[in-house]
């Protein structure tokens, strides 16, 4: 090998084609904890495909709404409410692949290569016939930059740009999740047809969330209707935290059975938590 190969610097390797993989959703409508009002919704929205003939060929809505067999749907509200789990069980639901995107997926260092990133996305859905799905999609969906002073501002518009002209061209499912709807850009908000909000379970819903994270092996003195009722502000990954958390302190005490003492402390450590969260943001 000559000396002028040996030095040469190494190449530039393009972003890999298979960081976007479709995977078996994980969850199904009988495995998620919602109130019926978001339930019914989603039920809607899960029943498309089926009612996609009827609606667009047989009531005419073909020649009405031309290019709006692409439907967008936007699952918004408080952190661990569920919305990850419901995209994953529309896919269920339609007997489909999902494939996750991330911004940490797309995001690239480089200007420019972001808005390849996400065309590679369209591209692997479209391919694998699979539902898109855009996890935290404030990230993305964000208003654009109006006072432009950076390249990388000009970057934030060109993939905001692209992004918009990819959903525009799109003619499927496409599902995004946010804990910040308030963020996103108008264009986008006009674009997605179904909004659903997530907010945190009621006391019947906590009820039915504490049965399903409290395993029946378990050894407990836990009452399901009095902690329901003893905390609310918490969500479902919350409880499930609690319980795993109270779990492994049980099992280190070397104790026999969880004792629900235990478990308002895991709840009482995860709402104090929230609340220092909720003061830095105010600060």
């Amino acid at each position: 090998m000559s000396d002028e190969k040996k030095n040469s610097p190494p190449k530039k390797v393009e972003a890999e084609e298979n960081i976007f993989i479709p995977e078996e959703p994980r969850w199904s409508l009988d495995d998620i904890i919602l109130s019926d009002a978001v339930k019914n919704q989603i039920l809607d929205v899960a029943t498309y495909a089926e009612n996609s003939y009827r609606v667009f060929e047989l009531w005419g809505f073909k020649n009405t709404h031309k290019f709006s067999r692409r439907i967008g749907i936007n699952l918004y509200g408080a952190p661990g409410t569920g919305k990850t789990m419901a995209a994953h069980a529309i896919a269920k639901n339609l007997g489909r692949k999902i494939l996750v995107v991330n911004y940490a997926d797309i995001e690239s260092k480089y200007v420019g290569e972001t808005p390849k990133n996400i065309r590679k996305a369209f591209e692997a859905a479209k391919k694998s016939d699979s539902i898109l799905f855009f996890d935290e999609a404030d990230a993305i969906l964000s208003k654009r930059v109006t006072n432009m002073t950076q390249a990388v501002d000009v970057s934030v518009n060109q993939t905001r740009s692209v992004m918009l002209m990819l959903m525009n061209e799109f003619q499927d499912f496409i599902i995004f999740a946010t804990n910040f709807i308030s963020n996103f850009d108008p264009a986008f908000m006009r674009r997605i047809s179904i909004h659903v909000k997530f907010e945190l379970p009621d006391e019947e819903c906590r009820k039915k969330l504490w049965q399903m994270y409290i395993p029946k092996e378990l050894p407990n003195n836990i009452d399901v209707d009095e902690i329901a009722k003893k905390y609310d502000g918490i969500s479902g990954s919350d409880i499930s935290n609690a319980m795993l958390n109270s779990a492994f302190k049980a099992a280190r005490l070397k104790l026999d059975s969880l004792d629900k003492k235990i478990v308002f402390e895991a709840v009482e450590n995860i709402l104090a938590s929230k609340r220092a969260n909720l003061g830095d943001n105010e600060q």
